[in-house]
């Protein structure tokens, strides 16, 4: 599993990183930044929550 960003739709309303912080996070000028490569297995469920309940459908599941 890879996560995916609409950086159209991001807002960095920063709920996915309240989620998944080991995947998800802002950098200095407030953009999201998702880690690189394959979401790690113990990290799967709250990447899934993420987004489910990102608040601009931004994020999106791939491979």
């Amino acid at each position: 599993m890879e996560i995916g960003v609409d950086r159209s739709l991001c807002e960095a309303n920063a709920v996915c990183v309240g989620l998944a912080p080991d995947v998800f996070d802002l950098d200095d000028d407030e953009e999201l930044v998702v880690r690189p490569g394959p979401v790690p297995a113990d990290e799967v469920e709250h990447v899934t929550d993420a987004v489910k309940n990102c608040p601009k459908n931004a994020l999106f599941i791939t491979g």
